[in-house]
């Protein structure tokens, strides 16, 4: 613990203290994998060479081979080890569960209801996942019999709004929905309630599950928690985006990556003016059939890596 000495008189302190005298909880880490990916093509769209595969964001979900919420599905996460910080946890667990060694990985939120699970008190740190899903075979992990990637979606319906002078409340119901479309199509659906506290300008949030159909522990909420995190992390061009993105691409399909996260189209001139530091053009041209010659970008390090 850097230059810190242990005086005498505090090494026998520690000696004699017993720290089994209070309850201690496990801790655990979640994440919540996300990718841009293609749909499934209907036979239409086949045909029509020349349109753009549709692209989804979607969420890696794990269906848990064991008690508790056996069947259902879940985020991939695990139990910190003895001596693991839960950074580390989270980056083994994303390994054995994608195979994935280098990914933007940020935790963004702490989970620590006492009920969360069943098994006992158990603190989850929430921790967002970035990947180019096309890049790898994702597998079940050890508690876990069948992985997949799953289309998300998301309908938010504000039910209350009190404004008054010193405070207010805030009340949105959430509608989540995520569809599994390979091999045999999977399709949840969970409602979580979002209050917002403001006492002289001062905010707290708390989630309520009202409704989850297939999702184990409190997942649901963990997963609106991420997907908002990831929203707000994407806007106004952030660079968080480029996490999902290969390592040469368009700026259409980059332009694509923004809107499919912040569900909703982005004018292209502010946006490649907007864009135009962090990206640095490519000596490779991407020809797909039917479409017109497009120039192929990758980042530019020089504005990712600055202090």
């Amino acid at each position: 613990m850097g230059g810190y000495v242990i005086s005498e008189e505090e090494r026998a302190y520690l000696s004699a203290y017993d720290i089994s005298r209070f309850d201690r909880p496990s801790v655990a880490a979640d994440m919540a994998v996300f990718s841009i990916m293609g749909t499934e093509k209907t036979d239409k769209e086949e045909e029509n060479y020349r349109k753009d595969p549709e692209k989804r964001l979607k969420l890696l979900l794990i269906r848990r081979g064991s008690f508790p919420y056996k069947d259902h599905w879940a985020l991939p996460g695990g139990f910190c080890r003895p001596g693991e910080r839960v950074e580390d946890t989270a980056r083994r667990e994303l390994q054995e569960e994608t195979g994935v060694e280098k990914a933007y990985l940020k935790h963004f939120e702490l989970f620590s209801d006492p009920d969360r699970d069943p098994r006992g008190w158990i603190i989850s740190h929430g921790f967002l996942a970035l990947i180019d899903g096309t890049r790898y075979q994702v597998r079940g992990g050890s508690d876990a019999w069948e992985a997949g990637w799953f289309g998300i979606s998301l309908e938010k319906t504000q039910v209350k709004k009190e404004v008054q002078e010193t405070s207010a409340e805030v009340e949105h119901v959430y509608e989540l929905y995520l569809e599994k479309e390979e091999e045999i199509p999977v399709k949840l659906k969970a409602v979580v309630r979002e209050r917002k506290r403001f006492h002289d300008y001062h905010e707290t949030v708390d989630y309520e599950i009202l409704e989850t159909e297939g999702l184990a522990f409190d997942h649901a909420r963990i997963i609106l928690c991420a997907y908002l995190a990831l929203q707000r992390e994407a806007g106004d061009t952030g660079r968080i985006v480029f996490d999902l993105m290969p390592e040469r691409f368009t700026l259409t399909s980059l332009q694509k990556a923004y809107e499919t996260i912040q569900g909703k189209p982005l004018l292209t001139p502010n946006f490649r003016r907007k864009i135009a530091g962090y990206v640095t053009e490519t000596e490779h041209i991407f020809d797909g059939a039917g479409h017109r010659p497009a120039k192929l970008y990758r980042r530019n390090l020089e504005a990712f890596y600055q202090e």
